[in-house]
């Protein structure tokens, strides 16, 4: 059985099935903070969906980061460093990518375990 959250006509924010969880893009709702705020809006959104289905960032399989500008990844790392539970940073990825807004710095896709 899949279960969907937060269903749209377009995507669902979280797909759970068989012990995974499974994220949409989260992007900042405040998109005129730097990429420091909206790092942290983000992160914030990504724990409150895990916590939805159970888990939590401890259980992260795999992440996907899309960040605007490649100038600004020091900033994205110093909070993710904050953030990311210790010892159990999880394999990521981070590539340039215009993102669907132009006021949208970074987009994160995550995976986790339940």
């Amino acid at each position: 059985m899949v279960q969907r959250f937060d269903v749209g006509p377009r995507l669902s924010e979280m797909a759970v099935h068989n012990g995974v969880c499974y994220l949409a893009g989260q992007v900042a709702a405040d998109g005129t903070q730097d990429i420091a705020g909206q790092t942290k809006q983000v992160l914030g959104q990504i724990d409150a969906l895990l916590a939805r289905a159970g888990t939590d960032k401890s259980k992260i399989l795999m992440c996907q980061i899309f960040i605007a500008d490649l100038a600004e990844f020091p900033a994205l790392n110093g909070v993710w460093e904050q953030w990311v539970a210790p010892g159990q940073a999880p394999p990521r990825a981070t590539v340039q990518a215009a993102l669907a807004k132009p006021e949208w710095k970074v987009e994160m896709v995550v995976t986790a375990a339940l």
